[in-house]
């Protein structure tokens, strides 16, 4: 008994000599969970978006949960919010429609201690982390003004049509338009204090567009400020037969243009890569999970975007881009 019991000591101690020696065994970390919500899903931008977001997600090794309502509903988002919510996703980036009315139950999220990051359109600061921007609203004001300067002259008469009268981005980026009028144009006239709204509805900024000619018809430029409001306000403009009279211009995508920039209808409009913007928001998502970036940054490494500028709790994408014939077939989004 006694050299059975001694054998059984050697063992178990050769035993325990080999597990030391293999180390540790590797563990499997919690895959990082992202919900990202754009204002609505099923148009050009949103579906840009949602392509780069995805390429982020594999890249990063995190999941990806795109998805959102198919209409500009404040509601259905805060709706997809509580359900993500439930779920505990790690982070939710949001484009939202309305920054007040999404407020509660993104402030709810950050309190269950999800990382909460806008993008596209701003939300309460104290309801999100950080904001991704794609341009400062600065820069982008000044390259429609300009480019509506270019064409219709420096004594343009204009009128806005814009998405929602709720949504953040578009309402700074008017604001910010309407500084540089007054500095830079002063013979300018927005011929209506109240923008024209079409709720994300191509049709509906048809119609509008129709209607606004009709009622200004000493308007000589015109701009749609959503992707979906230009090439409404283009078909408009193509219908009537009046491009040769109202200058159109705003932001859009290159493939919701291109027929009208070839035909002539518009000449030039103004955006940035919303792939790029959708892939970025996910890099900050995911590096605020990880405590991997502040507000004291000056800069933040997003993958094969680079180094983007930091400022205070907004991350800029870059500079808006002006697309006109020239450069038009250059972009696929």
């Amino acid at each position: 008994m006694k050299r059975v019991w001694v054998a059984s000591i050697l063992i178990a101690v050769v035993v325990a000599a080999c597990t030391q020696n293999q180390g540790p065994k590797p563990t499997t970390g919690k895959v990082i969970t992202i919900g990202v919500m754009p204002k609505l899903k099923g148009i050009a931008f949103f579906n840009a978006a949602e392509k780069g977001a995805r390429e982020a997600g594999s890249a990063l090794g995190v999941h990806v949960d795109y998805d959102g309502p198919v209409t500009n509903d404040v509601t259905l988002q805060a709706q997809m919010v509580e359900t993500w919510i439930a779920k505990k996703y790690d982070a939710i980036a949001i484009a939202p429609n309305d920054p007040e009315a999404i407020g509660p139950v993104l402030a709810k999220a950050r309190k269950r201690g999800i990382k909460v990051i806008a993008w596209d359109s701003d939300a309460r600061k104290d309801a999100r982390d950080f904001f991704v921007n794609q341009c400062t609203p600065e820069s982008l004001a000044k390259a429609l003004m300009d480019v509506l300067a270019g064409g219709a002259g420096k004594q343009a008469k204009y009128l806005l049509i814009t998405g929602s009268l709720t949504a953040a981005n578009q309402n700074i980026w008017m604001a910010e338009m309407e500084k540089v009028r007054l500095s830079a144009y002063p013979g300018m006239t927005n011929l209506s204090a109240t923008p024209k709204a079409s709720q994300e509805d191509q049709a509906m900024a048809t119609q509008v567009a129709v209607d606004s000619l009709k009622a200004y018809p000493s308007m000589t430029g015109m701009f749609g400020l959503t992707t979906v409001a230009l090439p409404g306000a283009a078909e408009a403009l193509r219908k009537v037969g009046a491009a040769d009279r109202v200058f159109l211009t705003g932001v859009s995508t290159p493939n919701s243009m291109k027929e009208y920039v070839k035909d002539g209808t518009v000449k030039s409009f103004v955006l940035w890569n919303p792939i790029h913007l959708g892939y970025l928001a996910v890099y900050v998502a995911n590096a605020a999970v990880k405590g991997g970036i502040s507000p004291g940054a000056s800069s933040f490494s997003a993958g094969r975007i680079g180094e983007v500028k930091v400022e205070g709790d907004q991350i800029i994408l870059g500079s808006p881009i002006v697309f006109d014939k020239n450069n038009i077939d250059n972009y696929d989004f």
